[in-house]
């Protein structure tokens, strides 16, 4: 870089956090008369997460690597959500309860134990869930803080959630256990799974029965709690806590080269990146969703992502399709909409979309910028899904369905932008600076109590 070019970088830096500093002076940037989400508002630091006990986070850390909480001891919360594959699984759609492996060479299973169905989305990454700020969870929000039942949660399990949660990660932590595509397994195949059919609520004891009966994990719990004076004492509350403490003090991103330049340093991002940034918070209009420190604000909106597997939509609904928020909520306006996503670490952690739809960052960005065009040229080959013969000729039926092309293409919230070819590459580059460290805090462990093999 030469002494000119580094000075006007540097000036550049410098009103621009000059800006920041005056932004925060005085309020919002809509009281700052500037578009909401216009430009970032601080660095993410360790005082936007809610407290963590380590000791609980270390009990988290085994369970959430333990087969034992899964219906056929087969499968863990890490086989999904791996440190080698940055909180996920590098799928499109996951291959739960019944697959084999891990990440992109997972398969879908052998004989009787091989899966039924496809996980029906995206299997989210971890990054920052245990921020502060986070009142939402899940693709379509069925998760969010709501005191609607008395229990702290507005969830799927309504009234059952049970009570004591610490927080939104502790009770999103309990819903892959009761899935019989992702950890239950088949109403014949196991309790927990036929307990899942019953009631939700009845697969936790059985679960909590478990973990109990393993000497090592109920030490550890003692250790941490002293009111759990015996085994009868240990609930599945105490099971969920350690899970979300773990994830909440594993998954912290806060070091990327863009938290340093909200920080102060003038050189953390490369000449691309500073320009993606620009475009990010300006012609790009993507600071209008994906705002504030987690670049994000937790609502939802159409994209237009095409359609294909399972898919998640209401109970009576006869179309094998994804409505996203409206299975939630029942209103039309609803339909087709998804909860946006942080970003941190965004570059580590395709495929990308809600199901997985785009195996390139490159590839949703122009997505993004022009969902209409990115959904007319958007082809099954593109996507990353292990193969099955028994899905071959279903996995693709909504998106060919033109009747259902139709509804999902006219929903759509984002305006086009056209950008050229370099301005997508310094979008791409913006994104790719907000990669941090994706490796955690304390790992995988390479042994878990309960004596199963660990992915």
């Amino acid at each position: 870089m030469t002494k000119p070019h580094r000075t006007a970088r540097l000036r550049g830096a410098v009103l621009y956090i000059v800006a920041l500093a005056m932004l925060l002076a005085h309020g919002s940037s809509a009281e700052a008369g500037e578009p909401e989400g216009s430009r970032p508002v601080a660095p993410l630091t360790d005082a936007d997460f809610h407290p963590f006990d380590s000791e609980l986070a270390e009990i988290g850390r085994l369970l959430f690597y333990d087969p034992i909480l899964s219906g056929n001891r087969n499968i863990s919360c890490g086989t999904c959500h791996h440190h080698e594959l940055a909180s996920g699984d590098g799928l499109a759609l996951g291959v739960g309860e019944g697959g084999e492996g891990i990440g992109p060479k997972r398969t879908t299973g052998r004989g009787d134990a091989r899966i039924e169905k496809r996980v029906p989305r995206n299997a989210s990454p971890l990054f920052n869930l245990g921020a502060r700020e986070i009142h939402v969870l899940f693709h379509d929000g069925r998760l969010s803080v709501d005191p609607i039942f008395g229990n702290g949660f507005n969830s799927p399990a309504e009234e059952y959630l049970p009570l004591g949660l610490k927080g939104i990660l502790a009770a999103q932590a309990l819903f892959p256990l009761t899935s019989e595509t992702e950890m239950a397994g088949n109403p014949e195949e196991n309790k927990i799974a036929g307990a899942a059919y019953d009631r939700i609520d009845y697969v936790w004891p059985l679960i909590t029965e478990r973990v109990r009966a393993i000497p090592d994990y109920l030490q550890r719990f003692q250790k941490a709690d002293p009111d759990i004076a015996g085994a009868g004492d240990l609930t599945i509350t105490h099971i969920a806590n350690a899970l979300g403490d773990f994830i909440n003090a594993e998954w912290r991103v806060t070091d990327t080269p863009f938290d340093r330049y909200l920080a102060g340093d003038a050189e953390a991002l490369g000449d691309g990146a500073h320009a993606g940034m620009a475009l990010f918070y300006g012609r790009a209009g993507c600071g209008g969703c994906h705002s504030g420190p987690l670049m994000t604000d937790q609502g939802f909106h159409a994209l237009a992502l095409p359609h294909f597997g399972p898919g998640r939509t209401r109970r009576f609904d006869p179309y094998v399709r994804d409505v996203g928020r409206m299975g939630e909520t029942d209103r039309l306006e609803d339909a087709y909409r998804f909860r946006t996503p942080m970003l941190r670490n965004v570059a580590l952690t395709g495929p990308w979309g809600h199901n997985g739809a785009y195996d390139t960052l490159e590839g949703i960005v122009r997505h993004h910028l022009d969902p209409a065009a990115g959904f007319e040229a958007w082809r099954p080959e593109m996507v990353r899904l292990p193969a099955d013969e028994r899905f071959a000729a279903v996995d693709f039926i909504s998106f060919e369905d033109a009747r259902e092309r139709a509804r999902l293409a006219g929903r759509i919230d984002i305006t086009p932008v056209k950008l050229d070819d370099t301005e997508v590459a310094q979008l791409v580059a913006f994104l790719k600076s907000l990669s941090g460290d994706a490796e955690g805090r304390l790992g995988r462990p390479e042994t878990v109590p309960s004596g199963l093999p660990v992915d």
